[in-house]
């Protein structure tokens, strides 16, 4: 049977999406292969950029492997190679590297950024194209901050402190917001006063953010003004030197970092396809985002334009816009192997999010809902972990939530509450002690004749203590998770978070809740499960105490900890006394491990070892060889 063969060009948000979602439905065709081509190995998240430019995160924190995300997907292959034309004749998409055949390809190449010209950008200005170019930044404000503060010269100074962004759309409002809220930072780092930084927006418009409604882009412009941030709108730039810029009404303004994010267009290799292209060099499509005379040939994402209402501006150049294109090549390439009838493109857009620093934003819902503040950043991060849902990746759904809520330098949404990186040494007393109680809870239970390990029935639930005693009383005498021994009589009506000498502490629960009774039964039915299940239950107590004193696996250990106490609780077998050990439980959980545990050496280790177990060595290329063997 001959092989079909599908090729994607272009691993950002609409060629994986779509490069995911055809390896998940062609599954089970064992004809049909997928090979998606990168000029990089991995996925660049592309909307974060502000992120690492500003010192927010490192640029590794928005780098995602190809082959780590199709490393579960035998169906593709993943090839890094830069791609210089589509030979439409022979069906073959030739690259620096090789050539690929092809029945049905994909080009999804994105987009850069739009200096329209203006002379001195490339030269003197700064743009967020890549992660290169997001680094080169940051490093070159840190050192502009520097010099600035050893500079006497007033107008020198003012040269190296004032950093302007040009453009007001989603990246230039980004970048200003995310390097004002590191601001403080640098200033505290070269003892500075927060206020010797200048940041300016420039807009040539006459009114800013003009992508969001305008009662949303008013509350974005009065938080960045109540920040300090200064806005200029009415101000074109037309030419920028080393140390200043020329603005349109004759004017010069004094800077040495001028970061342009007045546009896009499509990526300068789109040219050279030898399709037809319309406004900012994108490909023009038909309504089915096929080439007008190719409909084996999709083009999706920025690079694609699709001018449904005849204005020439085509559909935003936005994540939502990629995806629906890409669900719309899909779902034709499927009909054309299945033949079905094609479907027709749709844009879905189901609101705009900018976030202006870490911990603050507006978002608009589907033209309903306008939030700001925390549940517009709240919403943001919310969106990029569904994107991650639809990707079907795990991995990097896990490791965003980290990156972006735990592992952080300043506080985001949460306030810097769930940061990481806080001291977790004052919690391994708490740690230790807790690892005791377990230890020193199951002493009495190993040895003796009060052992766990005996023949002798220790759990006391209504149904087995009726079975023992064929027809007795069906009442269970109360065993304590602390002590372990039947009580002699019911603990008296008294709460208290401690002993009182000559009192009993009042029990959590004095007996089964039903619906815990009905699930326990179940479990547990009979004698003999009773007495493998208080064996093993001692183990593991033993086991936790153990972990938890070592700082071994200690977020495990310390979940463990609370459910158990937890269980214990609600099976009438424990005191309010021990209800603080659920609460210890989860503080220790924050990664007490770390500090003089085993934690420190282990947690690395095993995650290195089961990310390599699961996706393979990362790799600087990946290819295929002659013998269809992935590298």
């Amino acid at each position: 049977m001959a092989e079909t063969n599908i090729v994607v060009i272009g691993g950002g948000y609409g060629g994986l999406y779509t490069t995911k979602h055809l390896a998940k439905k062609l599954k089970k065709r064992h004809d049909i292969k997928i090979t998606l081509i990168d000029k990089n190995p991995y996925m660049t998240m592309m909307t974060s950029l502000h992120e690492v430019a500003a010192n927010r995160v490192e640029a590794k924190s928005l780098k995602y492997d190809l082959q780590r995300l199709f490393s579960r997907r035998k169906n593709v292959d993943v090839v890094t190679d830069n791609i210089t034309k589509i030979d439409q004749s022979a069906k073959k998409v030739i690259g620096d590297n090789g050539s690929y055949p092809y029945d049905y390809v994909i080009l999804a190449i994105g987009s850069q950024p739009n200096d329209f010209n203006t002379p001195g950008v490339k030269e003197n200005g700064f743009v967020l194209g890549n992660l290169d170019d997001a680094e080169q930044l940051r490093d070159h404000i840190d050192m502009m901050v520097h010099l600035g503060s050893k500079e006497r010269d007033p107008e020198k100074r003012a040269q190296y402190l004032n950093f302007v962004v040009v453009g007001t759309g989603f990246t230039g409002t980004e970048m200003a917001g995310e390097l004002n809220s590191w601001r403080g930072d640098l200033a505290k780092k070269y003892n500075l006063q927060k206020d010797d930084i200048k940041i300016t927006m420039m807009e040539m418009a006459p009114t800013v953010m003009n992508m969001l409604d305008r009662s949303d882009a008013d509350k974005a412009e009065k938080y960045l003004l109540k920040q300090g941030v200064e806005i200029k709108v009415n101000t074109g730039v037309v030419g920028v030197h080393e140390n200043y810029i020329d603005l349109k009404d004759g004017s010069t303004y004094p800077t040495r970092t001028l970061i342009w994010t007045a546009g896009v267009k499509a990526v300068d290799t789109a040219k050279n396809f030898g399709f037809e292209t319309g406004r900012a060099g994108r490909i023009i499509v038909n309504e089915y985002s096929q080439i007008p005379t190719d409909p084996h040939v999709y083009v999706i994402g920025d690079v694609a334009l699709y001018d449904a209402n005849g204005s020439g501006r085509g559909e935003p150049q936005v994540v939502q816009g990629a995806e629906s294109a890409g669900k719309c090549a899909l779902r034709n390439i499927l009909s054309q192997i299945n033949g079905g009838e094609p479907v027709k493109f749709k844009g879905t857009y189901s609101g705009f999010m900018v976030s202006l620093g870490p911990a603050w934003g507006v978002a608009s819902l589907v033209n309903t809902f306008h939030l700001s503040g925390f549940f517009a950043i709240l919403m943001k991060d919310i969106v990029d972990m569904i994107y991650f849902m639809e990707i079907y990746s795990g991995h990097y759904l896990f490791h965003y939530i980290m990156d972006e809520w735990f592992r952080i330098k300043r506080p985001t949404l949460w306030r810097g509450n769930l940061n990481r990186y806080g001291n977790v040494l004052w919690t391994v007393p708490l740690r230790i002690y807790l690892g005791l109680m377990w230890l020193v809870d199951c002493w009495y239970k190993v040895q003796g004749s009060g052992s766990w390990f005996t023949n002798k029935l220790q759990l006391h639930f209504p149904w087995l203590v009726q079975a023992a005693t064929s027809g007795a009383s069906q009442k269970a005498a109360a065993t304590t998770a602390a002590s372990g021994k039947a009580a002699t009589s019911a603990a008296p009506a008294l709460f208290s978070l401690n002993y009182d000498y000559g009192h009993s502490p009042m029990a959590v629960f004095d007996k089964m809740p039903n619906w815990v009774q009905s699930m326990t039964k179940v479990m547990i039915p009979n004698k003999d499960a009773a007495l493998v299940a208080q064996k093993t239950m001692t183990c593991l107590e033993i086991a936790l105490g153990i972990m938890l004193v070592l700082g071994l696996c200690t977020w495990f250990a310390g979940g463990m900890s609370a459910i158990f106490v937890a269980i214990f609780c609600l099976s009438g077998m424990n005191y309010w006394v021990n209800v603080w050990m659920i609460f210890a439980a989860i503080a220790v959980m924050n990664g007490s491990g770390r500090a003089f545990g085993l934690d420190m050496w282990f947690v690395p280790w095993l995650e290195k070892k089961l990310t390599k177990l699961r996706y393979g060595v990362l790799k600087p290329i990946y290819h295929v060889d002659k013998n269809g063997v992935k590298n």
